[in-house]
C-alpha cells in the first residue's frame, strides 16, 4: 500500500518512519499542503494523510477521485477543513485521528492561571527590569465560578482538573445530555445560566454550523462584567469584532487564545520576516490582558505520535 503524507513536520518524521515499517506500507512524505499544485503526488496512491492547513474542497476532492484516491485521513481531531458531505457523495472515505485529552486540558488550565495572575504583564515588566507590583494583583481560581462549554473528552478532563482547585464548576452540553461521571464535579446548566454566573468561560465544543460564532455580541452581553474567556478549541467559535468591542469596553477582564479565526496562513509558520496582513490579530495582541499562543495546546510528544499512528492505521484499516 502506498500513501502520501502532506504537511509532514520534522517532529513527525521519526514516527512515520517507525510506524510505516510496522504496518508494511510505503509513505511519501512532503511538507507541502494538499493543493492543486501538489496534486500530482497522489497519482498511483491509495490514500492521503493531511493536517489542518490542507483545505479539502470540492475541487480537491474531484481531483483526488480522478487520481483514484480512496481515502483521506487527517491527523487532526477536527474535520472542518474537509467537505465531508461531498467526499461521501464521491465515495471517498474520510477519517480523523485522536489523542488523549490531557494535553489540551492541562494547557487550558495553565491559560486560566496565567490570565488570573496577569502573567503577561509581569513577564513584560521583568524583561525591562521593572519588578513593581502595582497593577499585578491577581485572583485565585478557587474563588471563581468556571463555566465549561462542552463536555466531551477534553471538557471532561478540564472539569476533573478544575475540581482539584476547589472552584465552582458549571457545565454546558450542546446535546442537552448530562453525564453522571461529570455531575460529581460540575453542575449542568443551560447556556444562558453559564454566561450569567461564570467568572471564567472556557470553550471545548466542536466547530459546526450551529456553533460558529457562538460567542458573539449577544452572548457577551449576557456575561458578567470582568469575565475571563479561554479558547483552546477553534477560533471560529468567537466572533472577532464582538470580541474586540468587549475588550475595548473592559467587559472582558482577561482573554487567553490558543486559536484564532484567521490563523491558517500564520500559525505553525515562521513569519518573522513577513508583513502579516491581519489587523485584528495584531490589535488583540497589544492588549496587556490578552495571551495568545500559536495553536499548540495539543502539541506534546505523545500526541504527535498518536496523530501519526491513528492516521496511518486508519488508512490501512480502510482497505
Amino acid at each position: 500500500m502506498k500513501i502520501v503524507a502532506y504537511e509532514t513536520r520534522s517532529d513527525e518524521q521519526v514516527h512515520f518512519d517507525r510506524i510505516k515499517e510496522r504496518l508494511s506500507i510505503e509513505v511519501l512524505n512532503t511538507s507541502e499542503i494538499l493543493s492543486a499544485q501538489s496534486m500530482q503526488l497522489t497519482k498511483g496512491v491509495e490514500g492521503v494523510s493531511i493536517l489542518g492547513h490542507s483545505v479539502i474542497n470540492k475541487q480537491i476532492i474531484d481531483a483526488l477521485v480522478a487520481n483514484d484516491v480512496k481515502h483521506i485521513s487527517t491527523r487532526t481531531i477536527g474535520m472542518n477543513h474537509i467537505d465531508l458531505e461531498y467526499a461521501r457523495q464521491k465515495g471517498i472515505r474520510v477519517t480523523n485521528s485522536s489523542y488523549e485529552p490531557d494535553c489540551v486540558a492541562e494547557y487550558t488550565v495553565m491559560m486560566m492561571l496565567m490570565s488570573l495572575r496577569k502573567y503577561k504583564q509581569a513577564m513584560f515588566r521583568g524583561n525591562v527590569n521593572d519588578y513593581s507590583l502595582a497593577g499585578l494583583q491577581g485572583r485565585e481560581i478557587k474563588h471563581c465560578t468556571v463555566g465549561v462549554m462542552g463536555t466531551g473528552s477534553i471538557g471532561k478532563a478540564v472539569i476533573q482538573l478544575l475540581h482539584g482547585f476547589g472552584c465552582k464548576i458549571l457545565a454546558y452540553s450542546p446535546t442537552g445530555k448530562t453525564k453522571p461521571e461529570i455531575e460529581q464535579y460540575a453542575q449542568f446548566v443551560d447556556l444562558d445560566t453559564l454566561y450569567k454566573e461564570s467568572d471564567i468561560i472556557t470553550l471545548h465544543i466542536p466547530l459546526l454550523e450551529g456553533t460558529r460564532h457562538i460567542i458573539n455580541k449577544a452572548s457577551l452581553k449576557k456575561m458578567k462584567n470582568g469575565v475571563a474567556i479561554i479558547n483552546c478549541s477553534r477560533g471560529e467559535l468567537i466572533e472577532i469584532n464582538a470580541l474586540i468591542e468587549a475588550m475595548e469596553s473592559s467587559k472582558i477582564s482577561s482573554l487567553a487564545l490558543d486559536v484564532f479565526e484567521d490563523e491558517s496562513d500564520i500559525y505553525h509558520h515562521d513569519r518573522r520576516l513577513d508583513i502579516i496582513a491581519n489587523r485584528n490579530m495584531a490589535y488583540l495582541r497589544q492588549f496587556p490582558n490578552v495571551v495568545m499562543t500559536q495553536h499548540m495546546a495539543f502539541y506534546t510528544e505523545s500526541t504527535t505520535e498518536s496523530m501519526v499512528r491513528c492516521s496511518l492505521e486508519n488508512l490501512v484499516k480502510g482497505f
